[in-house]
């Protein structure tokens, strides 16, 4: 299982990642990319947060990888997926904000 943290283009996210020390981090980001880094595997494109369908596009994300653990980095995604934590609990997926 794998544990994602958004905002892959920022400082941020990297510094959780070294904390963290776990093998299995994937980086993703809604924000636009760097194709190499897409193509390589090292980042994903995540749904926007201004889709009515935010919630569920993430726990698809989610499932289809194999996320245990979503770390949200940006205030609107952080928002938008406590309030859907009781769907990502049963699924056991954690929606961390405490870092």
């Amino acid at each position: 299982m794998s544990i994602l943290i958004t905002s892959a283009n920022s400082a941020a996210a990297y510094q959780l990642k070294s904390k963290l020390n776990v093998d299995e981090v994937i980086l993703g980001d809604y924000e636009e990319l760097p194709a190499l880094m897409l193509k390589s595997g090292k980042m994903i494109q995540l749904p926007s947060p201004k889709s009515a369908s935010y919630s569920h596009q993430m726990l698809t994300l989610c499932l289809d990888k194999g996320i245990e653990t979503i770390y949200p980095l940006r205030k609107e995604e952080a928002i938008l997926l406590k309030e859907a934590e009781q769907l990502f609990k049963e699924y056991d997926i954690f929606i961390n904000t405490n870092f």
